[in-house]
């Protein structure tokens, strides 16, 4: 049997969970068994499991029929536990290198354990914390080997599953099983500290404790808080049948109590409402059983606790008041202040933030309040069919408001109406976020579709890569996310990614791009039409080379010789070229095309028309990739600096690796080898049509030409994700042009 199992519940984790399996199969130490419980998690969870389980015998898959909560699901885990020693780790926290050696270690040194605890730091969203509160009491234990009873200070280690080793015949003989609810930690904890006879502790960091900052239940404030109290009943009748531990009842009657204190005075846990009632359940349970001669601890917490047991909750109150207006005062004043300042900003904008949001009423905005395009585009024409009773206002740039379209109705950002329809609108979409300025007023829905997959870092991972992250404010990152009510993702590697580098209460809406629709809505004459309007002649093959921004340059300089590229390829190719809309306009490719060696498309309004009209795309690192991919043309990555921007810019996978689901089709790394890709025809070639077929697999498996109806019915209506996905198998894109033969 192995030395360690260690049991991990999975739950609603797809962005942090290979993180977690990674730090515990990666350990040095290789004699463990690792129990993975899937708690009918509804996201890829339990694929993910699957995966590690596939791959790595140590691991095994535990998938449960119904959701059971984690105190339950650790129990499932438990049940398939055949180790001398059960670890329980969450499966959003990771295992810090070494620390199963070192625990297998300080067994071999001292004996065998009821329990070994080991030290933790908290991990946050803007960084590393430092060592727990009772990182002191690690250093003082040493290697002792010693019981509760006579170190009663070792009480106040930390109340959780996850920083001990617990040997697992003693856990199954005292009868431990975590019961369902919140808190479940707490009397499992106390019950093995008071029964075990042999207690050692490491005075080493083991598990980064990752703190969400949205999505952990303990910062989610509702009644399920509540569920503590009945978590130390249960401890207090362990206790009451077994006389035994009555040397313990007055140190953990404390513990609780201060525990439920602390529940109360976080506004993440209780409620304003509830504090009252939840201060009066405190009080019972201090009624019911508080020992014999129990003397209250000095200190603040004393005070607290001689208001409930009093039951004064007006003396809690004022006490509460007294000790927060110490260290909020200044805070509260330099906020008063904030407030006052924006207020005379946009006085208007305040003045109509007083009436009512308008249910009739929308704003769209896309790229910064550029020309309506992108998904939000797709999702104001759909919504213009199945809605027609919200009337939609665009936010565009004073330079470009003359070109918006005809009928579509458009204010100029910072006008007078700008301001009265931020104020009043109930609905509001965009593909980036819109300004720190505009407050989300209760009502009020804010729809995120993004405009792309993120091969690229993105969010807080880009706090890693200096380039990426240069002039980016985090906090008000979050603060922007925080409006979020719903998330548009096209595959599940975009939700994963969301969900880890934009932590937030929205609702991932898995259904697909909406501007992706056109590749499976468009027909021959469609296709033909675009391509006559772009001016590409009859039976010439159309390349279309879209490359991506880079953080390391201030303008665009083509990676390869685009007129020696077209001379190569002759007249039955022609190469559009479209620039990245960062970058301002390449004299060198308008003389280019001045010239008639390339087609410069970089200024046109609609880059789903220019994938319609191409027959293969060229591009390096571009999000386009992944939307191109929906029309199963070829796709050739020209990658001469892979190196340069996966380091700087940083990435989410090895594009280049050549595995199927990874690499789209062929890949180029000089300008020969791109020439030769196209000479050769091994830009369309068996090989790299069965790279092509998976990389579709990965990243198209949503759109369908429906994603627009179905963000529309579910944002707008309120109606459930509807129509249906349609398999892969069974969808037909917009046929491709005719295509020149290959050359060769």
């Amino acid at each position: 049997m192995p030395r360690f199992s260690i049991v991990i519940p999975v739950f609603k984790v797809q962005g942090y969970l290979r993180e977690c399996l990674d730090s515990v199969v990666g350990q040095s130490y290789r004699d463990i068994e690792v129990i993975a419980v899937d708690d009918c998690s509804p996201d890829s969870c339990g694929a993910i499991i699957d995966e590690y389980a596939a791959r790595d015998d140590r691991v095994k898959a535990v998938h449960l029929p119904e959701n059971v909560g984690l105190g339950r699901a650790r129990n499932a885990g438990l049940r398939h536990a055949r180790g001398d020693y059960v670890l329980f780790l969450d499966s959003d926290d990771t295992y810090t290198p070494g620390l199963l050696e070192a625990l297998a270690g300080r067994l071999d040194a001292v004996g065998e354990l009821d329990i070994l605890v080991f030290d933790h730091v908290r991990t946050y969203w803007w960084g590393r914390g430092g060592r727990s509160q009772t990182a002191g009491l690690f250093e003082k234990a040493g290697t002792d080997v010693f019981r509760l009873r006579d170190r009663p200070e070792y009480v106040e280690l930390f109340l959780v599953a996850w920083n001990k080793a617990f040997r697992r015949e003693f856990f199954l003989e005292q009868g431990l099983q975590y019961a369902p609810g919140l808190y479940e930690d707490a009397p499992v904890t106390h019950m093995a500290m008071v029964t075990a006879e042999r207690i050692g502790c490491l005075n080493r960091v083991g598990v980064e404790y990752r703190q969400r900052r949205q999505g952990a239940i303990t910062k989610t404030p509702g009644r399920k808080h509540f569920d503590i109290f009945a978590q130390y009943e249960g401890l207090f009748a362990f206790l009451a049948e077994r006389p035994e531990l009555a040397w313990a009842t007055p140190m953990l009657f404390e513990r609780a109590v201060f525990h439920m204190l602390f529940a109360l005075k976080r506004p993440e846990r209780v409620r304003a409402a509830d504090r009252k009632e939840f201060f009066e359940r405190t009080a019972d349970f201090y009624a019911a059983h508080v020992p014999d001669g129990f003397t209250v601890p000095d200190g603040p917490t004393g005070v607290y606790m001689r208001a409930v047991a009093k039951r004064l909750y007006r003396a809690y109150r004022a006490t509460q008041f007294a000790a927060r207006a110490k260290t909020a005062g200044p805070t509260r004043v330099l906020k008063a202040k904030t407030k006052v300042g924006r207020r005379a900003y946009a006085g208007l904008y305040t003045l109509q933030r007083r009436r009512s949001p308008d249910p009739r009423l929308a704003v769209y905005s896309s790229y910064w309040d550029r020309l309506p395009s992108c998904n939000p585009l797709a999702v104001y024409e759909k919504a213009r069919e199945l809605v027609p009773d919200v009337h939609g206002v665009w936010v565009v740039r004073k330079e470009v408001a003359g070109r918006v379209p005809e009928g579509i109705d458009h204010v100029v950002r910072g006008s007078r109406r700008y301001w009265e329809v931020m104020a009043r609108a109930r609905y509001f979409v965009n593909n980036v976020n819109f300004p720190d300025h505009i407050v989300k007023r209760p009502g009020q829905l804010h729809l995120q579709t993004h405009h792309g997959t993120p091969l690229k870092r993105m969010g807080l991972d880009q706090r890693a890569y200096p380039a990426a992250a240069r002039g980016m404010d985090f906090d008000r990152l979050l603060d922007r996310v925080d409006r979020w009510d719903v998330s548009v993702s096209s595959n599940p590697h975009s939700t994963k990614q969301w969900e880890r580098v934009y932590p937030g209460s929205y609702e991932s809406l898995d259904v697909g791009y909406p501007r992706n629709d056109r590749y499976y809505r468009a027909g021959a004459e469609e296709v033909a039409a675009v391509r006559a309007r772009l001016g590409i002649a009859p039976g010439r093959t159309a390349l279309l080379y879209a490359p991506t921004h880079r953080d390391y340059r201030t303008d665009w300089t083509p990676s390869f010789d685009l007129a020696r590229l077209a001379g190569a390829l002759g007249d039955e190719f022609v190469l559009l070229v479209r620039t990245h809309y960062f970058y301002d306009r390449s004299p060198e490719l308008s003389d280019l095309a001045a010239r008639g060696a390339v087609i410069d498309v970089s200024g046109h309004p609609c880059v789903e028309d220019l994938c319609l009209a191409a027959d293969a795309l060229v591009t390096d690192y571009s999000s386009l990739t992944f939307d191109y991919a929906n029309l199963d043309r070829p796709i050739v990555v020209h990658a001469d600096d892979w190196e340069i921007y996966s380091q700087v810019r940083g990435v989410t996978f090895d594009l280049l690796s050549g595995r199927p689901g990874d690499t789209p089709g062929a890949v180029a790394t000089t300008e020969d080898e791109l020439i030769d890709t196209f000479r050769s025809g091994r830009w369309r070639d068996t090989e790299t049509a069965g790279l092509r077929a998976a990389f579709r697999e990965r990243f198209c498996p949503y759109d369908d030409g429906h994603a627009a109806e179905r963000v529309v019915r579910h944002f707008f209506l309120g109606q459930e994700t509807a129509p249906g996905i349609i398999p892969l198998a069974q969808r037909t894109p917009a046929p491709a042009p005719a295509a020149a033969p290959a050359l060769g």
